[in-house]
C-alpha cells in the first residue's frame, strides 16, 4: 500500500484532499486514496472513521468542478483491526476538473505525476479543455421535456432515500442551460429507448426464436426486467448422486449481472444505440455501443481503471447499491472467463459467454475446491496481513472452513506463516519445480 502514481496516503483528513482527488481525475487512470494509512504504508487508521466519510462525500460534491458525483467511491475498510477511509477516483471525461474557490486556473488545476500531485501549466489546461468531450449525455437535452420519474422514486424510496422537488438538479439530470437531460430521458417513466432480449435457434442469427422488449421505461426498470429474464434463461442442470446433488448453471450469474449492469451503464447513447443481448444455442453475447472510453488502453480496461462514460447514470445506480464498486466489473468477469470473453472495437464491446458442458460430481467438487484455494492466495499475495475474518468475507467460507484450508496449504507448502499469529502476515511459497 505504498504511495506510487494510482495511490496517495494519508495519517489523516487534510485541507489538501480535494487538490490530491483533482491530480486523479485529471490523470490517465484515475487512482486512491487511503486515509488512516502513513506515507510508509503503515496503517494508523482511524478512530472516527464514519464521521470522516461523510465529511470526504460533502467536500469533494462541493468543492471540485465540474460535477464528479459519480466519478468516486468511498467506503470503510478494515485493515490489521484498524478502520480506514478509502477513496477510488476514476479518470473524469470533462478535463481539466479544478477546485471550486481557485477556478480553471494554475492554482487550481492539477495532476498526478508519479507519486505528487503538481499543478497544470495554464496551456495544458487550455489543451485539455479543448478536448473536452460536449457529446456526453449530460449536455445533451432530452428529445421530450414532459418528463415524469415516479418509476425512480420508488426506487430511491425502497432505499430509504427520498427525492426532494429539487431532485433533477441534485442528480445532475438537468442541461446547462436548465433543460431536462438525455440522462433525465434515460430513467424517465416512459421514454423511447429500446433494450431487447432476443434468442436464435442456433448459433447464427438467421433463425430467431424470440425477442423481447424491456425498454421504453426507466432504464432502472429495464435493467431488473433483462436481469429476470437472464435468470430465466440461464438454465442449470441438475444431477443426483449420491453423496451429492450436483447443480450447475450454463453461465456464471455473477459475471453475467456483471456484463448485464457495464452494457446498460456504460453503453454509448449519444448516437440513438443501445446495448444487445442475444442468446444463442452455444453462448450469451451482451454487446454495448461505445469502444474504450478516450486514453484508456485494453491492460488498463482489464485492470479495472474506470472512467465512466455516464457519470450521471453511475450516480443513480450508486445510489440504488446496483453497481457496487467503480472498476469491479471488468476484472470480476476475467475471474471467471479470461480476457477471450471479450470482442473489443472502436465502436463496441462485446462480452461472449460460452455455456457450460455438464460436469461430473467429482469434477465438479475438485473445481470448486481449487477456485476457492485461488482466492484463499489471491487474497493473501494482496494483503499478507489478512485475517481469518477478512479471508471469511472474501471466500464466502466460515472461519472454521478458513482454517481447514489454510492447514491444507500450510501441510503441502503453498504458503506459510511469518512471525505471530497477530502481527504476523503470510508468504505465499512459488511451487517447486520437479
Amino acid at each position: 500500500m505504498t504511495e506510487n502514481r494510482r495511490i496517495e496516503n494519508k495519517r489523516e483528513l487534510t485541507d489538501n484532499l480535494e487538490k490530491e482527488v483533482v491530480g486523479f481525475l485529471n490523470s490517465h487512470d484515475g487512482g486512491e486514496i487511503h486515509i488512516g494509512v502513513d506515507d510508509s504504508g503503515r496503517v494508523t487508521g482511524l478512530d472516527d472513521a464514519d464521521a470522516i466519510q461523510l465529511k470526504v462525500k460533502d467536500r469533494l460534491k462541493n468543492n471540485i468542478q465540474p460535477s464528479i458525483m459519480g466519478l468516486f467511491d468511498i467506503f470503510l475498510e478494515r485493515i490489521e483491526e484498524k478502520m480506514i477511509v478509502r477513496i477510488i477516483v476514476a479518470s473524469g471525461l470533462e478535463k481539466p476538473y479544478f477546485l471550486r474557490k481557485y477556478g480553471m486556473t494554475e492554482k487550481g488545476c492539477f495532476m498526478r505525476v508519479g507519486s505528487s500531485t503538481e499543478p497544470i501549466a495554464q496551456e495544458m489546461i487550455e489543451s485539455l479543455l479543448s478536448r473536452r468531450v460536449r457529446n456526453t449525455i449530460g449536455r445533451m437535452q432530452s428529445t421530450r421535456l414532459n418528463l415524469t420519474f415516479e418509476q425512480l422514486k420508488i426506487y430511491y424510496e425502497s432505499r430509504g432515500l427520498h427525492l426532494n422537488q429539487a431532485f433533477m438538479q441534485n442528480l445532475e439530470l438537468l442541461t446547462p442551460e436548465g433543460k431536462p437531460n438525455f440522462a433525465a430521458y434515460l430513467l424517465a417513466d416512459e421514454n423511447g429507448v429500446s433494450v431487447q432480449v432476443a434468442k436464435y435457434a442456433d448459433k447464427t442469427r438467421l433463425e430467431l426464436v424470440e425477442n423481447r422488449d424491456f425498454g421504453r421505461c426507466s432504464l432502472i426498470k429495464a435493467l431488473k426486467d433483462v436481469l429476470a429474464r437472464m435468470d430465466i434463461e440461464n438454465t442449470i442442470f441438475t444431477k443426483i448422486g449420491y453423496p451429492l446433488r450436483h447443480e450447475r448453471e450454463m453461465i456464471n450469474n455473477l459475471a453475467m449481472r456483471e456484463a448485464v449492469v457495464n452494457a446498460i451503464v456504460h453503453n454509448d447513447y449519444s448516437n440513438g444505440a443501445v446495448p444487445k443481448f442475444e442468446f444463442f444455442s452455444d453462448r450469451l453475447e451482451i454487446t454495448s455501443a461505445g469502444g474504450l472510453p478516450f486514453g484508456v488502453t485494453e491492460e488498463e480496461f482489464f485492470s479495472g481503471y474506470s472512467t465512466p462514460r455516464n457519470k450521471e447514470l453511475m450516480r443513480v445506480f450508486r445510489d440504488l447499491e446496483i453497481v457496487e464498486q467503480l472498476g469491479s466489473g471488468v476484472p470480476r468477469i476475467v475471474e471467471k472467463y479470461g480476457r477471450q470473453a471479450f470482442e473489443i472495437k472502436p465502436n463496441f464491446i462485446r462480452v461472449v459467454f460460452p455455456f457450460a458442458v455438464e460436469k461430473t460430481v467429482e469434477e465438479t467438487v475438485e473445481e470448486t475446491v481449487e477456485e476457492t484455494v485461488e482466492r484463499i492466495i489471491r487474497a493473501m499475495k494482496d494483503d499478507p496481513g489478512i485475517t481469518i475474518d477478512r479471508l471469511s468475507q472474501t471466500t464466502g467460507l466460515s472461519a472454521r472452513g478458513v482454517e481447514w484450508n489454510l492447514k491444507k496449504l500450510k501441510e503441502t507448502g503453498r504458503i506459510a506463516r511469518v512471525g505471530p499469529k497477530k502481527g504476523g502476515h503470510w508468504k505465499v511459497l512459488e511451487p517447486k519445480n520437479e
